[in-house]
């Protein structure tokens, strides 16, 4: 018996290994279909549209995603859906993995200001539950895989290890009656399971991304000066990132509104979608993708832009990316807000002279802050880009983001879960 039960726990970890491998995988993958698209797009079509190109491209884009959805409905799902659907469910259904991963593709593909964390999570935890359907009968443990592959996930797309071991258990509460997402593991050996499947998932993921490139590459930032200076500004700068936050989810809410009014006409709000993105983006190009190659092109150049043309930047990408996924544009918005908060706070360092990093760090963390109003949640996540020297303010910043209030009709809506059915009458 006992040597049974050490065979199953030593296949599970095994499992558990490989489920974070075809993570990995798998998200280097559509990110590398990603950039190849993308490049094919932008660089080589450009010389034979001439400076009017955005509006063709963007256009093009809203009319192919617009019948896209209309033929196979409104993918991928926003990530939070996902999380709670694996949280609640403990699976994922994968019968539309194809479609998911397309429909993530076209808006990255055609300059939509979304990032891919959304459609590459949802896949990956399409892709998690097929191997636990077909694992399970070792045990029930196999039934986890699920919520290890979507966290493995999580930590490759963003390279950022304690976000994603973190983000499965943040919310504990809510659970529907029978839900069978209990870890069976002991807490202790559910750390070393969880290792194990983020290990597995970012030796992959960088492994293909130094043998073949591809990946996503937001600027890592290493050195900050916190001076006298720089504490006075502190406050100012983080209301700032904190008003970004705050438009951010403002814009959402009305522009969710305006979707519903419009009704199923999936073809006509992308046709929009992408032409208020096209138009913007000619005025202020650094507004279009997902933010993070541009977010490395901004570092380069912001010191020959303006403040006000900084500004602009950062806050007119808050406008557009809640346009983008309303619309039908749907993908991610973590990577455009933190972009968006880089923007800003460049165009507070110009204005302060206070350490353009801890300018970065404050504005950023404030305005991911507001959007997420989870202030460790939002550190952990900015690790990605910003040093662990910075915690104190990012956290700080964070907090204050996530403390200025939202109206009733702003705040994100909590996925409710299922509805059981009535028992028959006798």
């Amino acid at each position: 018996m006992e040597g049974a039960k050490l065979a199953n726990r030593t296949l599970f970890v095994a499992s558990v290994i490989v489920t974070g491998a075809i993570a990995g995988a798998f998200v280097w993958l559509l990110l590398f279909v990603m950039n190849l698209g993308i490049t094919f797009i932008w660089n080589k079509l450009p010389a034979h549209f001439g400076p009017f190109f955005p509006i063709v491209a963007c256009l093009a884009g809203g009319l192919v995603i617009g019948l896209f959805a209309k033929r196979f409905g409104s993918y991928p799902e926003d990530l939070n859906e996902v999380m709670a659907k694996v949280k609640r469910d403990g699976r994922y259904d994968y019968d539309k993995l194809g479609v998911m991963s397309v429909a993530a593709l076209l808006p990255l593909f055609f300059g939509g200001s979304v990032g891919p964390e959304a459609g590459l999570t949802g896949a990956v935890a399409g892709i998690s539950t097929w191997v636990g359907d077909r694992m399970k009968r070792f045990g029930a443990d196999f039934q986890q895989l699920t919520s290890v592959g979507t966290m493995a996930a999580l930590s490759a797309i963003f390279t950022a290890p304690l976000f994603g071991f973190a983000a499965p258990f943040y919310d504990d509460g809510d659970e529907a009656a029978g839900s069978q997402t209990t870890i069976t593991l002991p807490k202790s050996s559910k750390i070393v399971v969880y290792f194990c499947a983020i290990a597995g998932a970012l030796a992959t993921f960088l492994g293909l991304g130094s043998l073949f490139g591809g990946g996503l590459s937001l600027p890592h930032f290493t050195d900050i000066h916190v001076g006298v200076t720089e504490l006075i500004w502190l406050a100012p700068l983080a209301l700032v990132g904190a008003a970004g936050g705050w438009l951010f989810c403002a814009f959402d809410g009305a522009f969710k509104r305006l979707a519903d009014r419009m009704g199923d006409r999936p073809v006509t709000k992308a046709l929009i979608a992408g032409l208020i993105l096209a138009l913007l983006g000619m005025a202020l190009p650094f507004t279009m993708f997902a933010g993070e190659t541009q977010a490395e092109q901004l570092g380069e150049v912001w010191g020959g832009m303006s403040a006000l043309v900084l500004l602009g930047t950062g806050f007119c990408k808050v406008l557009i990316t809640p346009l983008c996924i309303r619309f039908g544009w749907r993908g991610g918005h973590f990577f455009p807000v933190i972009f968006a908060g880089i923007s800003i706070g460049y165009g507070m360092a110009m204005l302060t002279g206070a350490d353009p990093v801890f300018c970065l760090c404050a504005c950023t963390a404030a305005l991911v802050g507001g959007v997420m109003r989870q202030p460790l949640m939002t550190v952990l996540l900015l690790f990605l880009c910003f040093p662990v020297k910075g915690v104190v303010v990012m956290l700080a910043a964070a907090a204050l983001g996530a403390a200025i209030p939202l109206p009733k009709a702003l705040r994100p809506e909590k996925p409710q879960p299922p509805t059981p059915p009535e028992s028959p009458q006798a």
